[in-house]
């Protein structure tokens, strides 16, 4: 599965892959493995990524167009 969702939002907020792994507390290579489908993103990294993006897992996912949280 590639996750397509966490590049735009990435570049929505023009960030490097460099800067998204300080974030997440992993390396670019990391990261892009994750941005690609080369590796599943653990669910810790799920959450840190919707909650930094202000978005649901589910959107990330890709199992809806909704990005609001239900919280």
């Amino acid at each position: 599965m590639k996750y397509y969702r966490i590049r735009d939002l990435r570049e929505d907020k023009d960030l490097t892959q460099r800067e998204m792994g300080v974030v997440l507390s992993c390396s670019q290579r990391v990261y892009s493995n994750y941005e690609r489908g080369d590796l599943d993103i653990p669910t810790e990294i799920l959450i840190k990524l919707a909650n930094f993006h202000d978005v649901s897992v589910d959107y990330i996912l890709n199992r809806t167009d909704n990005k609001k949280t239900n919280l």
